[in-house]
């Protein structure tokens, strides 16, 4: 049986605190780790010295891992989270401040965590990895340019339980200028909260890659050589051309659809919201080379959106089983449209139980 792309939803949002910490951040990313490969795909110890230069030469990434390793694209969840809390307070129209004081309990349950031991240690070891790690980069983060090397987070101030040895309950951290810049000057977009339920890193780094250049109504494409240096892969790129032509077929990226030409090793991504009629206008376009045609799923009608929450239950993704059915139907979906989508929902989920419970990201 194939595990499901995304993880299970460990909080219900029926709890009144679990919903408050999901429903009132806006899930923000910033623009320059989304654009530029910062994480290492790696969740083993990576102890590379991180060079990257983009295509046009503009951007550069030098970074040097401490003694614990480069921080990967799962550690980022951590400043994901501390993006979206001072983004909330730059909503209200304040200037947050650099030093921030968090609850790892809400942090691990906002980012589909256990609050567990497990949970804990892996908060530790993701800000040991931000913290140790030294970053050198000639990208711009509020028009300003940092010239020395900096730590992405350039302080952490650890608050321990005094009823369990060993057990954090609160950090404070202090954020580096270049990422805080980021931040106060609004260079991010929001995020799919269901982006800390993908299993895979490549997957991560692709998904907000393709939030980056398409947006939410855009077709984006771009050569499978320049997306396999900005995804920051270390995989050979034959490994990865493999790898991108599973994902095109299995439709399992999240929020957008992925098409991978072979013949002219392109890959198209547009967002299920897309219309396949929509001009693509995006900087990117590698010269004159057509986008092929590809299939995007229909909107959901909402009262079956609706009905199908309340029937199965939430924390699904209905736009991407819904494009899954369609294809998978066929002339089918004509009949019993409300049975047919509701019991090939109920199938999947049945099936991502069985395979996910217990399991741990």
């Amino acid at each position: 049986m194939t595990l499901s792309p995304l993880a299970p939803v460990r909080h219900k949002q029926s709890d009144f605190f679990i919903a408050e910490i999901f429903d009132n951040l806006p899930w923000k990313d910033d623009l320059a780790s989304m654009e530029h490969p910062l994480f290492t795909l790696s969740t083993k110890q990576d102890m590379r010295l991180l060079k990257y230069t983009s295509t046009d030469g503009t951007a550069s990434i030098e970074m040097q891992p401490s003694m614990n390793g480069l921080p990967n694209i799962m550690d980022k969840d951590v400043l994901l989270y501390c993006a979206s809390v001072v983004m909330a307070k730059v909503n209200e129209g304040g200037v947050p401040p650099q030093s921030i004081r968090l609850s790892l309990r809400d942090m691990l349950i906002a980012t589909n965590r256990n609050p567990n031991n497990d949970g804990y240690k892996y908060i530790k070891k993701a800000l040991n990895r931000l913290t140790g790690c030294m970053l050198k980069t000639t990208i711009k983060t509020g028009r300003t340019t940092q010239g020395e090397m900096f730590h992405l987070i350039e302080k952490v101030r650890y608050l321990e339980s005094e009823r369990v040895k060993d057990r954090l309950i609160g950090v404070e951290v202090t954020l580096s200028d270049w990422f805080y810049n980021s931040l106060v000057a609004k260079e991010v977009l929001s995020i799919n909260k269901d982006y800390f339920r993908i299993r895979k890193p490549l997957e991560r780094r692709l998904y907000e890659i393709a939030r980056k250049h398409c947006g939410n109504k855009k077709l984006w494409k771009i050569s499978l050589e320049k997306l396999h240096l900005k995804s920051g892969s270390t995989a050979r790129l034959p490994h990865f051309r493999n790898t991108i032509k599973k994902l095109a077929e299995s439709h399992s990226l999240l929020d957008y659809a992925v098409h991978f030409d072979a013949e002219k090793d392109l890959v198209s991504f547009a967002a299920y919201s897309s219309s396949s009629a929509l001009v693509d206008d995006s900087p990117e376009v590698q010269g004159n080379l057509a986008l092929p045609d590809f299939p995007l799923p229909e909107n959901i009608p909402p009262s079956l959106l609706e009905d199908a929450r309340h029937a199965v239950g939430v924390g699904l993704d209905y736009y991407q089983l819904w494009y899954q059915y369609i294809n998978w139907s066929g002339s089918k979906t004509a009949k019993n449209l409300r049975g047919g989508f509701i019991g090939f929902c109920r199938m999947k989920a049945g099936k991502m139980a069985a395979v996910d419970d217990g399991h741990l990201l």
